[in-house]
Formats: C-alpha cells, sequence, structure tokens
C-alpha cells in the first residue's frame, strides 16, 4: 500500500485540494472553459426548443404563417404564404443543429487540451517536488510507488480531470435542458426524467462503497505492479541463474489481477444503468405516445409534440447516464488521487529555483562532537565524533562493515543531517539553509557508479545540458581518470551508449567514468567510498596518481577497501561501533 495509506479525505476535498494546484494560467483557461460550456447548452436548448416551430412548419405551415410574432419576420423575408415558411424554418433549425455540434466539438476539445495539460504540469510538479526532498525521505521510500504515482496514477487522474469537465458540461446542459421542458410546459416528460433520475441516485447509494474499495485496490495494485516488474527485470541475471522466472510472474500475476479485477468492476458499474435506463425508455415512451395520441386525437395532431419528446429522450438520457459514469469514475479513482495529492503537498526548498552561491571553504571541514540516529528509537551509528579535515588534505577511512565510514560521509555531504553535534566549514555550521551552498563543492564518487541509458559524454558531464557540455573537459576528466584511451579506441568514442544502468560497460570502466564525472565537476572536495574496489592494482594505483596530482586545493575523503589505496593519505581514521577508535599515518595504521 501506498505510505499515504492511513490518511481519507472525502472526494470533495480531494478535488478542492486539486483546483488549489493548479497554476493561474490553468484556473483562468478552467474558466474560459465554463464559458464555453454555458454557451454550448445555450445552444442544445435552442436546437432543442427548434423542434417543435420545424415539426410544425412540416406537418402545419399556416399555425407558424399566421403566429403573430412570425409575422413581422415574415414581411422582412417577403413570405406571402403558408407554404413559404417551410425553408426557412428548416435551415433555422439545421444552422442551430450545426452551431450545437461545432460547439460540442470545442469544448471536447478544449477540455481534452486542458485535462492533458493539466496531468503534465502535475507530473512535472510531483518529479520536481519529489527530488527536492531531503535523502531521508528517499531512503524511507520504495521507488515504485513514486513512479506509479507519477506514471500510471497522474495518466488517473487526467482522466478524472476529464470526467469532473464532462460532469460540468452534463450538468448545465442537463438543467438547461430540463429549464426548456418546463417553459414548453412538458409535464409528463419532467416526470419521467425525474424517475430516471431517481434510479440512477439509488444506484449511486448502491454502488459507493464498492467503488471506495475498488479504488483503493487500484491505487494499491498500480504500485505493487510496477515494483514487481521492476524487481524482475533489474534483478534478470540472478533471476535466470536461480531459475525463479515462474515466481516472479506469479507474484506479478496476483497483483496485475486484482487490479484488473477492480478496473473492471468500475467499468462494469459504469455502464449497466445505460441499458437499464434504455430499455425503460423505449417502455415509458411507447406509453407516453399512447397517451398523447389518444388525447390529441391521432398521431398527425400530436406528431410536433412526440418529435419534441423523442429528441429531449434522445439529448438527456446521454448526458444522466454520463453524469453517472463520470461519477463513479471520480470516486473510482479517488485513491489515486488522493496519493498524487500527498505528493503535490511536498513542500519545495525557498530557494529552489534561485542560483545557489558556494559556500566559503578556505581552511577546514570540522565535526564536533558529532552524533546520529535515524530516529530516537533506533542506535546511534555514531557517536561523539571530533575531527578536523583541513582544506586540501587526503583523509582515509577505514572499518568494519557497519562502523559508520558511509554514514559520516553522508554527513558530510549533507546527505543526512547530525542528530546532535555540528558538522562546521570554516566556521559555518552545515544546516537547512546552507547545505545547498556547501554541496556546490563536492563531487561523489559511490561504489555502485550511476549511469544513465545515454552516451560516455553525457555520463561524465552529469546534468548538464547536452547543448552546455564541454567536450575539451570531457577529455580531460576521461584522461585524468584513466580511461581516455579506451574511450577513445571504441569507434564511437564519447558518443558510445552504455546501455542501462551502464550494462554494456565493465565495472571497472563504470567506476572510471564516476570518477571522470567527479573530475568534470571541478569540486573542491572528492569523496570516493570504495570508488576504485572494481579496478586492479595497477589501474588504481595510475587513478590514485592521477586524483593525488589535481592539486593542493582539493580535498579529498577517500573509503577504500584496501589498505595500500590510503598510502598517499595525509592521516586515516579507523572507525569503529559508530566511533573513532584511532587515527594515524598509512605506516602508523598498517604496523598497528
Amino acid at each position: 500500500m501506498f505510505f499515504y495509506k492511513n490518511t481519507t479525505y472525502s472526494t470533495h476535498i480531494l478535488l478542492l485540494n486539486l483546483l488549489h494546484h493548479l497554476g493561474s494560467r490553468r484556473r483562468v483557461q478552467f474558466f474560459i472553459l465554463l464559458i464555453l460550456m454555458l454557451i454550448t447548452s445555450l445552444m442544445e436548448v435552442l436546437s432543442l426548443g427548434s423542434v417543435l416551430p420545424f415539426l410544425n412548419a412540416l406537418s402545419s405551415p399556416e399555425k407558424i404563417f399566421n403566429h403573430h410574432f412570425f409575422q413581422s419576420i415574415a414581411s422582412i423575408l417577403n413570405i406571402t404564404e403558408p407554404s413559404q415558411v417551410i425553408l426557412p424554418i428548416t435551415l433555422l433549425f439545421i444552422t442551430l443543429v450545426i452551431f450545437s455540434g461545432i460547439f460540442k466539438i470545442l469544448v471536447f476539445w478544449s477540455s481534452t487540451k486542458f485535462s492533458f495539460a493539466v496531468g503534465s504540469d502535475l507530473s512535472i510538479n510531483i518529479y520536481r517536488r519529489t527530488l527536492y526532498q531531503p535523502y531521508t525521505v528517499h531512503c524511507d521510500r520504495n521507488s515504485s510507488q513514486i513512479i506509479s504515482v507519477i506514471n500510471a496514477k497522474t495518466k488517473g487522474v487526467i482522466g478524472i480531470i476529464n470526467t469532473i469537465l464532462s460532469l460540468i458540461n452534463s450538468g448545465i446542459t442537463f438543467v438547461a435542458i430540463l429549464l426548456s421542458f418546463i417553459f414548453f410546459s412538458s409535464a409528463i416528460i419532467l416526470g419521467v426524467f425525474f424517475c430516471f433520475g431517481l434510479i440512477y441516485f439509488v444506484l449511486i447509494r448502491l454502488t459507493r462503497k464498492k467503488l471506495h474499495i475498488n479504488s483503493e485496490y487500484i491505487s494499491m495494485e498500480s504500485s505493487q505492479v510496477i515494483k514487481y516488474l521492476q524487481e524482475g527485470l533489474g534483478g534478470i541475471r540472478d533471476i535466470i541463474i536461480e531459475r525463479t522466472q515462474e515466481t516472479y510472474c506469479k507474484i506479478y500475476e496476483k497483483s496485475n489481477s486484482a487490479l484488473r479485477r477492480a478496473s473492471a468492476s468500475n467499468v462494469f458499474i459504469s455502464a449497466t444503468p445505460k441499458y437499464i435506463i434504455e430499455t425503460l425508455a423505449i417502455m415509458t415512451l411507447a406509453v407516453i405516445v399512447y397517451f398523447i395520441t389518444k388525447k390529441t386525437g391521432g398521431l398527425s395532431n400530436s406528431l410536433p409534440m412526440l418529435g419534441f419528446l423523442v429528441m429531449g429522450v434522445q439529448r438527456l438520457l446521454p448526458i444522466m447516464q454520463q453524469f453517472y459514469a463520470s461519477w463513479t469514475q471520480v470516486v473510482g479513482g479517488r485513491a489515486s488521487l488522493r496519493d498524487v495529492l500527498k505528493l503535490l503537498d511536498q513542500p519545495l526548498p525557498l530557494d529552489f529555483d534561485k542560483k545557489v552561491k558556494p559556500l566559503k571553504f578556505d581552511k577546514s571541514i570540522t565535526l564536533k562532537n558529532l552524533s546520529f540516529s535515524y530516529n530516537s528509537q533506533k542506535p546511534y551509528l555514531l557517536k561523539d565524533l571530533n575531527l578536523i579535515i583541513p582544506k586540501g588534505s587526503r583523509i582515509g577511512f577505514i572499518g568494519a562493515t557497519g562502523s559508520g565510514k558511509s554514514t559520516l560521509l553522508d554527513i558530510i555531504m549533507g546527505l543526512l543531517q547530525p542528530s546532535s553535534g555540528q558538522l562546521v566549514i570554516d566556521t559555518q555550521e552545515i544546516n537547512l539553509k546552507t547545505i545547498s551552498n556547501w554541496q556546490t563543492h563536492i563531487a561523489h564518487v559511490p561504489q555502485n557508479i550511476f549511469l544513465t541509458d545515454s552516451s560516455i559524454e553525457q555520463n561524465i558531464a552529469f546534468g548538464t545540458p547536452y547543448d552546455q557540455i564541454d567536450k575539451n573537459r570531457v577529455k580531460l576528466a576521461a584522461s585524468k581518470a584513466q580511461i581516455a584511451k579506451t574511450i577513445e579506441s571504441w569507434p564511437s568514442k564519447y558518443q558510445t551508449s552504455v546501455g542501462e544502468r551502464g550494462l554494456k560497460l565493465s565495472g571497472g570502466q563504470r567506476q572510471r567514468i564516476g570518477i571522470a564525472r567527479a573530475l568534470y565537476k571541478k569540486a573542491k572536495v572528492l569523496i570516493l567510498d570504495e570508488a576504485t574496489s572494481a579496478l586492479d592494482n595497477n589501474t588504481e594505483a595510475s587513478v590514485m596518481r592521477s586524483i593525488d596530482a589535481l592539486g593542493k586545493d582539493l580535498t579529498i575523503l577517500i573509503v577504500a577497501h584496501r589498505l595500500s589505496t590510503l598510502k598517499e593519505c595525509t592521516f586515516i581514521v579507523e572507525l569503529e561501533n559508530g566511533r573513532i577508535k584511532r587515527i594515524g599515518s598509512y605506516d602508523e595504521i598498517l604496523n598497528k
């Protein structure tokens, strides 16, 4: 289940929250769309209202001709006898129908374009807000759930927006047509549609709970489906070796089947009343025709009213069904809408759209009584650390697995906040206001390098717009990372595709590209977290010599698998159970 599963909101509150997330431009477009809907409903009423004079003109043109209102128009049109009435009334009817159709198409086009534009805005907004969340938030989340919201569930919200617009349009048109019935004193028709409306109301009451349940299933299982797809494809090497393909197929099938069943149930609930109402409408229409013809003394006398009735049924019944179907879609998508809105409510940092000014760094990185725990219920991973790292020094970190090396580097990089104590750069404490300023100085090379499915050049200049990549700087960084000769031996050189997650490269090549990426940034602090573990001894030594020759102003922090990697370090820090066990030179650590 999604990580906001315990929070429940009514549908109308969720819709109001969605409106809150629309930008001013979209709100203006929404109100323009409402005006178009009002005009369309007016055209619909006019086209329906023209049915009576049209049919009267066909059956009894003298009634139209002798009407006092038409006499003033007849003199203008030079109409002198009843038979001449038929053509202008027919042309008027056709014109109104054409304009009604044109406005319907215009509203449909505008609604569709508006809903997809809003969906695009929401997706971008969610993605932006998610990327700007602190590292600790990302640690607590499952990426498949986020992907599900941004992709599948946002598509569902686009459908909900389109549906809401359809609801509004149907509602306006429905009211307008009913008012026209009242104007023409069609009490029988009003009674019939009141009964139909009552049927839809009862169906709404009966199906609401089932739609809510289906909504939760759709929200939950859409995330699970993506999760199992990611896990199956991401671990394909182990799955093939262990021959566990069927296991993953079965767990995928379970979630996918539940998702499809809930979706199918919603579709059935949405569409079923159409067939019931259509059957009842034909029966009711037959009864009404019988009584009207009996009252008026024949079919010819009741033809205009019957035509008006048929047109009214033909217009109103689809609107009522559309209104009901739209309601079921909104309620059926409520849980997905809730998940989307929760991510839209994520806060953005105040300076997210501003250029970050680098923090002054001239002297040292200082840890003062620094401790860290993920929360008060969990043990401390780091406890009472005090350390001064001079600018330009090369510091190595060693210790057993779980001793706190990577956690300490995450704190120095500003990814984690100390539970107590301070991280100080020169004299400036690093906190939520200064993290971004400090991170402009940092380049990080982890053990598992993240590579995008793009070219070598784009991966080295990671995050730089393609038209702004400095190609000479890319080549220089690759040379210092000891991979330039390899790249230049390939046919496409720096335009070579690395494949998904860098699968077309060896482990050593991926790590050297990661090092080249860090060097391309020209950072003042280079953090290597087991970054050379996949390199052979000779290549590692060559890379480390290149890094060591980068300049005395570059501060390098290294976590290494082999102690020999730290041979040129200014000093080495050994951690044990989250505390500093000892600090010494390479020879001192080696000989103890």
